[in-house]
C-alpha cells in the first residue's frame, strides 16, 4: 500500500503545472487572457464570472499559453473509463489543425458525461508535439452539469483542459489522454 502511495505522490509531483518557458518566447507568440476568456466564452456559450476565474487561476500559475484546443468530448466508465474527443488546436505561429484525443482510465468511476472541451496548451513549439499520450489523474462529478479543469504534462507541454458538460459520474482514475491526427476507436 506505501507503495502505490509513493507512486501516486511521485506521479502528482510529475504533472503538477509549472512555469516551464522559453525564456525568449514574445508576447506575439502567445494569447494574453483577455483574448482566451473571450475565446473560451464565446465557444462554451458560458460568460460567467466563474470561467473567467478560472482562467485566471491557470494564468497566474503558468502564464500565457501559446495553443488553445477547442472540441467536444464524451466518456462514460465502470471502473475502467474512456473517453473520446476531437477539436480544433489553434496555434499563435502555426495556425489550425484538427486533432483527436481518446483516453483510457483506471480507478473509481462510473456513470457517463458529454463536454465541451477548451483546452490551454503551454509550451507548444511544434505543433506535431502534441500527439502524444499525456499523464492525468482524473478527478470529476456531474450531476446534471459541471464545469472542471486539470492539468496534464509532459516534458515541457503542460495541457490544460476546461470541461463544460452535463451527465451523471462520478470519477476519481489514473490514465492518459492521447492526441492524435486521426480518430482511433481503440483507446489505448
Amino acid at each position: 500500500m506505501s507503495r502505490i502511495i509513493a507512486a501516486l505522490a511521485a506521479l502528482l509531483l510529475f504533472l503538477t503545472p509549472s512555469a516551464i518557458a522559453r525564456d525568449d518566447v514574445s508576447d506575439d507568440e502567445t494569447y494574453d487572457q483577455q483574448t482566451v476568456i473571450g475565446e473560451a466564452s464565446d465557444f462554451l456559450g458560458d460568460t460567467t464570472e466563474g470561467l473567467a476565474k478560472i482562467i485566471e487561476k491557470i494564468f497566474a500559475e503558468n502564464g500565457r499559453p501559446n495553443a488553445y484546443i477547442k472540441g467536444t468530448e464524451a466518456g462514460g466508465g465502470f471502473i475502467v473509463g474512456l473517453v473520446y474527443g476531437s477539436g480544433t488546436l489553434t496555434h499563435k505561429i502555426e495556425g489550425d489543425r484538427l486533432v483527436h484525443w481518446t483516453g483510457p482510465s483506471i480507478g473509481f468511476d462510473v456513470g457517463g458525461n458529454a463536454s465541451k472541451v477548451f483546452t490551454l496548451v503551454y509550451n507548444l513549439y511544434d505543433t506535431e508535439d502534441i500527439y502524444r499520450r499525456y499523464p492525468a489523474i482524473e478527478g470529476s462529478f456531474y450531476f446534471i452539469g459541471g464545469v472542471g479543469v486539470n492539468y496534464q504534462r509532459r516534458g515541457e507541454i503542460t495541457v490544460a483542459p476546461i470541461r463544460l458538460g452535463g451527465g451523471l459520474r462520478a470519477q476519481a482514475a489514473l490514465g492518459y489522454t492521447h492526441f492524435t491526427k486521426k480518430r482511433k476507436f481503440v483507446p489505448f
